[in-house]
């Protein structure tokens, strides 16, 4: 899952940039509208975390930009206002969710969770195939009724890997959608991520290399 996060408190855009990070997610921040402009103009998001009073660009332009980009990027608002007004304001924007500041991060894990799973065909919150269960909302995986111990990084390529269905998965879009916007492209990050996977699914393999392509989660 992909997700930018807009916020000018910049604190507390970075804390929930990192929280985010341990659920295997891959997280870009901005810390103003004009930036967040620049990011959905350029990258394809699962999810976009917005406060709505930002400066350079009012987040209402930003959600309207997000919209206009005809992905399938959701959209869930973040505002100090407690007025009911001006919640459904945002939700007329066209934003799918709202959350009042402050908030519990725990609830806004569980609403991004579920907006990224509306951002793409129906899947299931727990995803199975060839003996390994993937369970999103807890964030734990296992094989065979085995736990696998997978760092956030080897969890997120599963879960691309698992999400293909059999398909094909270049690395290019590895890169993409488990890491940020400040990976190398040149780097061997992929490569050194799948032998870690690899050796924690264990035998037989299920994952397999297809070469000049890609890789395929095999069952």
């Amino acid at each position: 899952m992909r997700v930018l996060v807009v916020e000018d408190e910049r604190l507390l855009a970075d804390t929930i940039a990192e929280g985010l990070r341990r659920f295997s997610m891959a997280v870009d921040v901005c810390y103003d509208g004009g930036q967040a402009l620049d990011r959905v103009g350029v990258h394809g998001y699962d999810v976009v975390v917005l406060d709505r009073d930002l400066p350079v660009v009012h987040g209402d332009e930003v959600c309207a930009a997000v919209l206009k980009t005809g992905g399938e990027a959701r959209v869930l608002m973040l505002t100090a206002a407690t007025d009911v007004d001006d919640r459904v304001a945002g939700l007329g924007l066209g934003a799918d969710d709202y959350l009042t500041k402050p908030f519990a991060f725990a609830e806004l894990v569980a609403r991004v969770q579920a907006l990224s799973r509306r951002a793409r065909p129906a899947l299931p919150p727990v995803l199975e195939r060839g003996g390994v269960v993937l369970d999103l909302p807890r964030h734990q995986a296992s094989r065979d009724g085995r736990f696998l111990p997978l760092s956030p990084k080897e969890f997120a390529v599963l879960e691309v890997l698992m999400r293909a269905e059999g398909t094909v998965v270049s690395a290019e879009d590895l890169l993409e959608k488990a890491w940020d916007e400040h990976a190398d492209p040149f780097t061997n990050a992929v490569r050194v991520a799948m032998m870690t996977l690899r050796r924690k699914l264990g035998e037989p393999p299920l994952i397999e290399t297809v070469p000049g392509a890609g890789y395929r989660f095999g069952s």
